[in-house]
């Protein structure tokens, strides 16, 4: 998964489940990109992340979820594919509701609002500079 910088805080969340993570945002990123191409190896592709990574990170969610993440076909004359199952769709939409609703509460909103004032040190980094 690629690295990002955060010019200001933000909530990550994760679900772990016997020391594995099974939910985060690079699984939910990896969906959606999945969602997008209609093909693992070109979200991987976009994402700078190897094909059997890739498979790694679905099969942790497969094995811990009710049912699979993703459906996909073989290649052959059509080529391959992937398109996200029901629960996969499902898995993205409520971890993004849950996200947007954990960023807009009361506490959450106090949190970030408290973390963006003390400032980072990327940010105060950044001020030195100018």
């Amino acid at each position: 998964m690629t690295r990002t910088h955060h010019p200001s805080p933000r909530f990550q969340l994760r679900l772990v489940a016997d020391r594995e993570i099974v939910v985060g945002p690079g699984k939910i990123e990896l969906l959606e990109a999945i969602e997008r191409h209609g093909s693992i190896a070109a979200a991987c592709r976009e994402m700078g992340l190897s094909y059997k990574k890739a498979w790694q990170l679905l099969d942790t969610m497969n094995r811990h979820l009710a049912a699979p993440v993703i459906d996909t076909v073989t290649g052959g004359t059509r080529r391959g594919g992937a398109t996200l199952t029901a629960e996969g769709r499902a898995l993205v939409d409520d971890y993004r509701r849950l996200m947007a609703d954990l960023a807009d509460s009361p506490h959450g909103k106090t949190l970030l609002n408290r973390l963006a004032s003390t400032g980072t040190p990327d940010a105060e980094a950044a001020a030195d500079a100018d």
